[in-house]
């Protein structure tokens, strides 16, 4: 009984946490009538509906965009292709840089890393008219290399972690790899990075939730439709179905979109874990 109630907390703050999800699972399976409903008059739903309507989910994804499948598909294509090009760009960058800061010694080293980290605290907002002015010149406007790009220069937060991570390694490791030869490049890639692989798992979750949800960054760069990522289609179906009558059609969607996010934690919640305290801990 003491253990019960010990978790209930916990059991309470889940219920809490998953009742949105629950809440667009229900949505997405009514009938658009019992759907509209729900909206206008505040119809309790079922705990599951009597009758799911498992095609709300084809039906949404066939009426995204002006060309029935393919405007989905594209979509599809290009989020997971600017998601695992950021977490390639971000894993290397961000960990090659922690490297150089956590074992390279050079003068400025403790100056620089409080130069970047003091970037932390600069705004979106601030950076986002400059970038934008720098990609037109570049010809990047309406293509992915905007949202791909900045990945493969690193980013403070994730620099940070890797950071912390690395210079818990101990160093009879990196001896050991410099009397076989390696410098330092070697020694990053080949003893350093898998090892890292904690700072790696939580590195690579936390950029491909930012980038497969980011929103703001493709709505600036990208006009074409055949460049859209899943977040601007998903809000062009909104934009185009505003009727409540096709909210179940707008929740089949949501939860199309949400459904790498939830697998790839379920994946890698093991490692999302330790990395977490792995950062926080060392150094």
């Amino acid at each position: 009984m003491t253990r019960l109630l010990r978790h209930l907390p916990l059991i309470l703050g889940a219920m809490l946490m998953l009742f949105p999800l629950w809440w667009m699972m229900v949505v997405s399976l009514e009938t658009e009538q019992r759907a509209g409903m729900a909206m206008v008059a505040g119809d309790v739903l079922n705990v599951w509906p009597e009758d799911p309507q498992w095609q709300n989910y084809t039906d949404a994804m066939r009426e995204v965009g002006s060309t029935p499948w393919i405007s989905f598909l594209d979509a599809l294509a290009n989020s997971i292709v600017v998601t695992v090009s950021v977490i390639v760009g971000t894993v290397l960058s961000c960990s090659l840089v922690g490297f150089a800061f956590a074992r390279i010694r050079f003068r400025g080293r403790g100056g620089m890393f409080l130069l970047m980290l003091a970037t932390m605290m600069l705004p979106a907002q601030v950076t986002m008219i400059p970038l934008f002015l720098l990609f037109r010149s570049m010809g990047w406007v309406d293509t992915l290399f905007p949202l791909i790009v900045p990945a493969f220069l690193g980013s403070a937060f994730n620099i940070f972690l890797y950071r912390q991570f690395i210079a818990g390694i101990p160093e009879a490791l990196l001896e050991a790899g410099r009397m076989d030869g390696l410098g330092w490049l070697g020694l990053w890639w080949r003893i350093v990075l898998p090892l890292c692989r904690p700072v790696t798992a939580i590195v690579a979750v936390f950029s491909f939730i930012f980038t497969w949800n980011d929103f703001m960054s493709p709505l600036i760069y990208l006009h074409s439709e055949s460049n859209y990522t899943l977040a601007i289609a998903l809000n062009s179906f909104r934009s185009q179905f505003a009727g409540l009558e096709d909210v179940h059609l707008l929740m089949a969607l949501s939860v199309v979109t949400m459904i790498p996010c939830i697998l790839l934690f379920l994946a890698a919640q093991k490692q999302f874990i330790e990395g977490i305290g792995s950062g926080a801990v060392k150094g």
